[in-house]
């Protein structure tokens, strides 16, 4: 799973900011083609941010809930095993980097990746965390974890994350684990039908907005 230079492998994150495919024409009742609403993403642009300097408490409950432009769906966050990861995303959640980007690449059946306010998929919030995944870990349907270069030790992560769409992506132990799906499964299997052979996007998915919720 790559975040940054296109088209070198078929684990490689590619960017996919553009095209006319993604400008579906809306229906009278307001949805596109593919049963999404209109999208109306930000520009994109660099939004770097701080790294954070604390952890969540492990004794409380954290869920990410991304309401897209097709749906919403909620991940619930893997604070104990991935401490640098949650923490990291939380701060970024709640400073609304996510709000108004998109899902820049869709591959049937694999995963479906986000997180880049540029589109690029080389963009970031200007610093890294490390939470090395155990030996045995699997990305199954629902999983989320974060994406990185070829180039960056395991469980390197910035902002970019995939949520597994098929029912086992086969990759190797080295993407560190925000968390998993606990609702909106329909919405995250319909997203990622929203992508062609190139793991182009043929439909705009848009984080409209991304909150936390704390038990």
């Amino acid at each position: 799973m790559r975040r940054a230079a296109p088209l070198l492998a078929l684990l490689l994150l590619l960017s996919a900011c553009g095209g006319s495919k993604k400008d579906a024409a809306t229906t009278s009742s307001g949805t596109t083609a593919e049963g999404c609403s209109a999208a109306s993403p930000a520009a994109p642009a660099e939004r770097n941010r701080t790294k954070p300097k604390t952890k969540l408490n492990p004794a409380n409950t954290y869920e990410v809930t991304f309401q897209t432009n097709c749906g919403a769906f909620t991940v619930k966050l893997a604070v104990k095993t991935s401490p640098n990861t949650t923490a990291s995303f939380v701060s970024l959640v709640r400073s609304h980097y996510f709000d108004g980007t998109i899902f820049h690449r869709i591959v049937p059946d694999f995963v479906i990746q986000g997180g880049d306010p540029t589109a690029t998929g080389g963009g970031g919030p200007g610093y890294t965390t490390v939470d090395k995944p155990p030996a045995n870990t699997q990305y199954l349907f629902g999983t989320v974890a974060m994406a990185k270069t070829q180039a960056e030790a395991p469980g390197t992560s910035g902002s970019q994350f995939f949520v597994v769409t098929g029912a086992d992506a086969g990759l190797p132990p080295d993407y560190a684990v925000l968390g998993e799906v606990v609702s909106g499964d329909p919405v995250v299997r319909h997203i990622g039908t929203l992508g062609d052979s190139s793991e182009q996007p043929t439909a705009t998915v848009e984080i409209v907005r991304a909150t936390v919720e704390v038990h």
